[in-house]
């Protein structure tokens, strides 16, 4: 058998019920796993070992006395370190919060626990989460564990880099503008933003998030395999009312029409030729497994982003801005500084706008999915960039923040989207696509995701040699 830490979620689980496999022995061999890998690439920030310890006692003695197990039963986890987790402090990646302590858990880390998850670890996060790369003053530097010369992507880097490589089957992120897709793309794994309203998130130690935050901000799995993306979602979506927006949606509904809109052309984006290629290939695999492939003209992706970036800052600036300064993280303060340059605008007028067009902007885009179920995309312009590269000058910024419009518009509608890992270049560079579907359709991502799965080589964690 290979190394317990290697197998992914769905395997590991399988084994342990069938007391093939005991708990514990999952316990030591991911911890020692996490202490030989985890200095290299400082993903895993703050340990939960003792916590970790003492579910896999208890999950041993629930199978032996035969009680009910959850169907993330003896699985290593990761949980983001801006996400309440009982007896350790959500960070999000700021020194003012080392001592933010969680008396009570974040409704998605309750769901995990509530699945038997063995939360190993609390995954790295850029200062205030506002980066889609992943350094700060408090935690420090996360490195990809491919390639350490490009990003590891943010802001949920640490949970991509971890679970590329073998720290916990199933990483937890977040997602407010490509946080979890652009780090899944970054490091060759898989990636998914639910819908508004498909999980529970919401953090006791904090305020309630202003309504931007509140209908674009969601929690979702990362991994390195379909069957443990579900898995996943599965587990974090289940019934929490804590959280206003959560949904009594079932996860499964009627399969429309096998069509797939292939999108390589997006206005205001340039899109390197081998995403191009890359898209194309994948057009082809799933026409292969039965879809019909069309190429209609996108959907307007520049307003919505220009709407999200209002939504976003508006609320930064209200709630954020004073606590930039009292951090005075050097990478948050020029990423603030030029998020404020390109989004200058955030008075209530322009505030109340952009709530009023996300109607009008929802209904262009359900018209769209009422034609083609599935969209396939770039999930940004570019390879995944060179490590800090928007930190060089406010031109850099500005390319990086461009590129990523197919990661910034779908938030402001809540809608769904899948990061699909397709291979890598021949400089170690990770390559992939995107999915995007209509609200509460994370079914037929998953579907599309099955299917492309079958014309791809199984992922397997990667040991960085660095």
């Amino acid at each position: 058998m290979k190394e317990l830490w290697s197998l992914e979620a769905n395997t590991i689980s399988k084994l342990f019920k069938k007391k093939e496999i005991s708990a514990v022995e999952i316990y030591n061999e991911t911890i020692q796993h996490i202490q030989n890998v985890n200095p290299k690439i400082n993903a895993v920030v703050a340990d939960t070992f003792e916590y970790a310890k003492e579910t896999a006692k208890n999950l041993d003695e629930k199978l032996r006395k035969g009680q009910p197990l959850g169907i993330l039963a003896g699985v290593p986890v990761t949980v983001k370190v801006n996400t309440d987790q009982i007896g350790f402090a959500s960070t999000n990646g700021l020194r003012i919060q080392k001592d933010l302590i969680a008396k009570k858990d974040s409704p998605v880390v309750d769901n995990l626990k509530k699945a038997d998850a063995i939360i190993v670890g609390r995954t790295n996060t850029p200062a205030f989460s506002i980066h889609w790369f992943t350094r700060n003053s408090l935690h420090g530097h996360t490195l990809n564990p491919h390639n350490n010369r490009i990003t590891p992507g943010g802001s949920s880097g640490g949970a991509a880099a971890a679970t590329a490589a073998g720290i916990g089957a199933i990483g937890h992120g977040t997602d407010i503008a490509g946080s979890i897709r652009y780090p899944a793309y970054a490091c060759g794994i898989h990636g998914l933003r639910p819908s508004l309203g498909r999980v529970p998130m919401i953090n006791y130690t904090s305020p309630d998030r202003h309504i931007g935050g509140q209908i674009m901000a969601v929690s979702g799995p990362l991994a390195r395999s379909i069957t443990d993306l579900d898995l996943g979602l599965k587990a974090m979506s289940m019934e929490n009312y804590d959280d206003p927006w959560w949904s009594p949606i079932p996860l499964s509904l009627d399969m429309p029409i096998k069509k797939v809109a292939l999108i390589t052309e997006i206005k205001g984006l340039s899109i390197d030729p081998i995403i191009k290629l890359e898209l194309k290939k994948a057009a082809l695999a799933l026409e292969k497994s039965g879809w019909i492939i069309e190429e209609p003209e996108a959907p307007d992706f520049q307003e919505a982003a220009k709407f999200q970036a209002a939504l976003w800052l508006g609320e930064f600036r209200r709630t954020g801005g004073e606590a930039i300064k009292k951090e005075n993280d050097p990478d948050a303060n020029f990423i603030y500084e030029q998020m404020t340059r390109r989004c200058p605008n955030t008075s209530l007028d322009n505030f109340m706008d952009a709530l009023q067009n996300r109607a009008k902007i929802g209904r262009d885009w359900n018209n769209f999915f009422d034609k083609y179920p599935l969209m396939l995309c770039p999930i940004t312009g570019d390879l995944p960039f060179e490590d800090l590269k928007d930190l060089e000058s406010p031109k850099s910024f500005d390319m990086v923040f461009d590129s990523m419009l197919p990661q910034i518009a779908p938030p402001y509608l809540g809608l769904p989207g899948m990061s699909f890992a397709t291979g890598k270049t021949n400089s170690n560079i990770p390559l992939g696509v995107q999915m995007i579907s209509r609200k509460f359709r994370e079914d037929i991502l998953l579907s599309a995701g099955f299917d492309l799965e079958t014309h791809y080589p199984k992922i397997e964690p990667i040991i960085p040699n660095f």
